[in-house]
């Protein structure tokens, strides 16, 4: 038998295997601990119970609230409908999305530097720290890594395929890639200057650049109105801190990571051309960062979740690393070369089992909408009262309202779905306080004393003066973050 005709299932083996395992491997990390001991944050409690509003009733809060995350919203409201409210219809689609996201890596890391490197980039995706945090986050974040992932395949195909007249429809759904991670976070598209320079590095083509700038403004066009009435929205990240040194730590080290990862992996079999896991990879990890620091210099913005993307490009050059490393190992070791890829995921996933556990711990996020809910149920009494300080703690009794039947929200004037709004419109400081006067019990749920900031909103402060001088404390449970303490009338 001819040496040559096995050799062909095995090469469509490889080509299956080094985008399959990644999938299958990432859908196993993410499956791992779902649930996180049933507890949902307060960040995925506002997916939660927007998600349970009508797409009317989300579309009017848009125009007040969380414009940005409309799509998303609409998104997770269509899967409540038909999956039912539940944390793993919460956490899914982000599950899914980070394993598409890491075929696009391996896929993307053979075609440049061939099966190992894709294999390599493929499963390191989903070990990487932050990655973990976003992988069961019901969060638009891991979606948008994984358009990312899909755009940037989308154009080194065309990159290799080169200008052509059927080259039309990949563009169409490079755009589009681009397009709907915009309407998800319009931050995205800090991967069209990540890809310009990768254009850039190769040198490309007048033909090459014009389809890509004539796409790529298509998808902006396309994401600016939002861009500009999310912008009229803009006091919703008035809470994230200006830029300062200490932040830029985190950015230093995954650019210094990818920089070693595109030095070690340097000579793949992609430099017959310009084309290379560097000059995709690097691009795709450096810009975003860096545009992102340079925003918030502006104005105040840097949350590494924005750019979660970026790190599709860390794992392709950490998989580019690790085929250099096999194919430095062949030619002295060729059985133990097989082993690099395998052996250093399985060292790694053992170095980082505690960030592994810990990322599927309640105690990972700042706190547990459904844990402190579960307090109130056993504190409760028919006819007692119930505040909220902040009103954003609210989120609790719209997660769980069964845990709060039977309880009176004096301080309420209106709900948030028939406000509009995310935590309803509250009384007046007056009227809450005459309420609470004529109450002989209450509930108040607030944030743990360790994460807990004084009232700054006049409301807040009337509702804590008068628990403080008419009521005494009888009960008090912190749970994971948050608080929640029984107060009763003295005499």
């Amino acid at each position: 038998m001819p040496s040559d005709i096995p050799h062909i299932p095995e090469s469509r083996r490889r080509r299956v295997l080094v985008w399959l395992v990644p999938l299958v491997w990432t859908l196993g990390l993410g499956l791992w601990g779902l649930s996180r001991q049933d507890s949902v944050w307060r960040d995925e409690a506002a997916t939660w119970q927007v998600a349970g509003r009508s797409a009317g009733e989300i579309w009017a809060m848009l125009a007040n609230v969380d414009a940005v995350h409309g799509l998303y919203y609409l998104l997770m409201h269509v899967l409540f409908e038909v999956f039912g409210a539940s944390t793993t219809t919460l956490r899914l689609p982000s599950v899914l999305a980070v394993s598409a996201a890491a075929t696009c890596v391996a896929l993307i890391g053979r075609r440049l530097a061939g099966f190992w490197a894709g294999l390599g980039g493929g499963l390191t995706l989903g070990l990487l720290p932050a990655v973990q945090f976003y992988l069961q986050e019901g969060r638009p974040y891991a979606l948008v890594a994984a358009g990312a992932g899909l755009s940037t395949l989308l154009l080194v195909s065309l990159l290799e395929r080169g200008p052509g007249r059927r080259a039309w429809p990949r563009w169409a759904a490079y755009g589009i890639a681009v397009l709907v991670c915009a309407l998800l976070n319009w931050l995205s598209l800090l991967v069209l200057p990540a890809h310009a320079a990768t254009l850039g590095w190769v040198r490309a083509g007048r033909r090459i650049w014009l389809r890509w700038a004539a796409y790529g403004s298509g998808a902006v066009a396309g994401a600016l109105p939002l861009i500009l009435f999310s912008r009229r929205q803009s006091e919703q990240v008035s809470w994230i801190p200006p830029l300062t040194w200490t932040m830029l730590i985190g950015p230093g080290i995954l650019l210094a990571v990818g920089g070693l990862g595109a030095w070690a992996g340097r000579s793949g079999r992609a430099e017959r051309k310009a084309l290379s896991v560097a000059a995709v990879g690097l691009p795709l990890l450096a810009v975003p960062q860096l545009g992102l620091i340079g925003l918030s210099l502006v104005q105040p913005l840097f949350q590494d979740r924005y750019v979660l993307f970026s790190m599709v490009g860390l794992a392709l050059l950490i998989g580019a690393a690790l085929g250099a490393a096999v194919r430095a190992c062949a030619p002295r070791l060729p059985r133990a070369a097989g082993l690099v890829v395998p052996g250093v995921v399985g060292v790694s996933v053992l170095a980082l089992l505690p960030v592994e556990l810990d990322k599927r711990a309640p105690a990972s996020r700042i706190d547990d909408v459904l844990a402190v809910a579960g307090e109130v149920a056993g504190l409760k009494r028919d006819g007692d009262a119930v505040l909220f300080v902040p009103a954003a703690r609210r989120d609790t009794a719209l997660v769980s309202p069964g845990a709060f039947a039977g309880l009176a929200d004096v301080a309420l004037a209106v709900s948030p779905a028939a406000s509009a709004t995310l935590k309803g419109e509250e009384e007046d400081p007056a009227r809450i306080r005459a309420a609470l006067l004529g109450q002989r019990r209450v509930l108040l749920v607030t944030d743990a004393e360790k994460v807990a900031k004084p009232p700054s909103a006049d409301r807040d402060k009337a509702k804590t003066a008068v628990l403080r001088e008419h009521f005494a404390v009888v009960a008090d449970r912190q749970v994971r973050g948050r608080r929640v303490t029984v107060y009763e009338r003295r005499g």
